[in-house]
């Protein structure tokens, strides 16, 4: 299908996309809705998208539809394109990768890009001590051998993850994930030897967010210790700012609590940086903010600027605790994606990413004030660096208003500007706007934002 801009001309993604927003069409477009017709007739009907447009080119702070239309991106393909959408430094690796061998199969005939990226992982990671790095696909395979790591070295088979966690879609991750609608109904029964304690949530805790963090902690303390039994528990597994829950930001203390307790117990505890890591909150991975180390961080999302790339970093006698042959896949570490999550590297270091997540975070976070200073439906405002979100309420009780983001979201598509719900309760917005994207785009985002709220009824 022909890209269009301004109706005749190709368009090319990559930061030379002219950074407008610019409807030239109504939404969705004619040539969006002719592929939404082949969808419906070729996919099946549970996957689903949040916008109704199709994509043709996009990089910097737009993404552009195959009618010509030009977004805002406060979404960055869910946290993955952090570094900007074909950015070059990863366009030039990959496409050089690519012109000398695609794959072999690192268990089979192994590579040097690999090592590299396990490398640069084991050095910026939380922690001076020694590490070891294995690469995987997705998120989820992430978080699937995180937990056969953890068994394999304490010899134990439970595991804790929190209320509002979300890990993946695998039946393993997809057990450790909290939100039944519409990730788990339907697809039991699931894995066993999954157990669940609340998390440290200040803005709906029933006493306050002041008491969050003790209160949350006594209860995690109790479950560990007289329900499961601390000797059966192979890894706590937690995020350290959960993102489809909602960016719901543990109290402070909360995870360092956490992390002293298992240490004392030699349970291990797994920080699930799937959505967290790699910038996306002013630092290299949100754990350094939390102010505790990980014995294993599980990374994927942003690793390599939009190509399928996942990791596993620990301690190296943990992760050394697997035996030969135990852990792999076919396409785990491709080169191609190698290079891709190198550039990534290079891209944030050479260009300041870390204090450009968090200038856009002040950005952010002050538009989002003004915004909630003129209306009573903005509860809460959350997050760090480039990942914020605000949680809508209907009333001073808190009470979940699903409907006014559903409105908040549709208007700002139909008005050029692509957003993300959350939230275990469906009534949050998170903005994760890639790292390359201008003031003036984040501006006139939040001018939309404005408007949107103002719609609701």
């Amino acid at each position: 299908m022909t890209i269009l801009e301004h109706g005749t001309e190709t368009c090319t993604g990559g930061p030379t996309l002219p950074q407008i927003r610019r409807l030239v069409t109504e939404v969705p477009g004619p040539n969006s809705r002719t592929l939404a017709k082949r969808r419906s007739a070729a996919l099946p009907a549970g996957l689903t998208s949040g916008s109704s447009i199709y994509v043709a080119a996009a990089g910097g702070g737009v993404v552009v539809d195959v009618d010509g239309n030009s977004f805002i991106d406060f979404g960055s393909g869910i946290a993955v394109t952090t570094v900007g959408n074909s950015a070059p430094r990863v366009v030039e690796r990959t496409t050089r990768q690519l012109g000398q061998f695609t794959h072999t199969c690192f268990l089979a005939n192994p590579y040097e890009g690999y090592v590299e990226v396990c490398e640069a992982l084991n050095r910026l990671t939380p922690g001076d001590h020694e590490k070891r790095t294995a690469l995987f696909n997705t998120g989820s395979e992430a978080l699937e051998n995180a937990v056969k790591y953890a068994r394999a070295a304490t010899g134990r088979p439970a595991v804790v993850v929190f209320d509002h966690a979300f890990h993946g879609r695998t039946l393993m991750t997809m057990t450790m994930t909290a939100k039944n609608q519409p990730y788990k109904a339907t697809f039991g029964p699931f894995a066993p030897e999954v157990y669940r304690v609340p998390m440290a949530y200040p803005y709906r805790w029933p006493s306050g967010p002041e008491n969050a963090a003790d209160e949350a902690f006594a209860q995690f303390r109790l479950a560990i210790d007289t329900q499961i039994g601390a000797e059966s528990v192979a890894a706590v597994v937690v995020e350290p700012i959960q993102g489809e829950g909602g960016f719901i930001v543990p109290a402070p203390g909360f995870l360092k609590r956490i992390a002293e307790f298992c240490r004392e117990r030699g349970i291990l505890v797994v920080a699930d940086e799937v959505q967290t890591g790699i910038a996306r909150t002013g630092a290299w991975f949100a754990s350094e903010s939390e102010d505790f180390v990980p014995d294993i961080i599980t990374t994927a999302k942003g690793l390599a600027g939009g190509m399928p790339l996942a990791a596993v970093t620990g301690r190296a006698e943990v992760m050394d605790a697997a035996h030969p042959g135990g852990i792999g896949g076919t396409y785990s570490g491709n080169p191609v994606a190698c290079e891709a999550a190198l550039a990534v590297f290079e891209t944030i270091e050479v260009e300041g990413l870390l204090d450009r997540a968090k200038d856009i975070g002040e950005i952010l976070t002050t538009g989002l004030s003004e915004i909630a200073s003129d209306t009573n439906i903005i509860g809460d405002i959350r997050g760090r660096g480039a990942m914020i979100a605000i949680e809508l309420i209907h009333d001073e009780d808190k009470a979940p208003n699903r409907e006014a983001v559903a409105q908040i979201v549709s208007y700002a598509h139909a008005h050029g500007l692509l957003l993300l719900a959350a939230g275990t309760y469906g009534n949050v917005v998170r903005f994760l706007p890639p790292l390359s994207i201008s003031d003036e785009l984040l501006a006139e985002g939040l001018g939309i934002l404005r408007d949107a709220v103002t719609a609701v009824r």
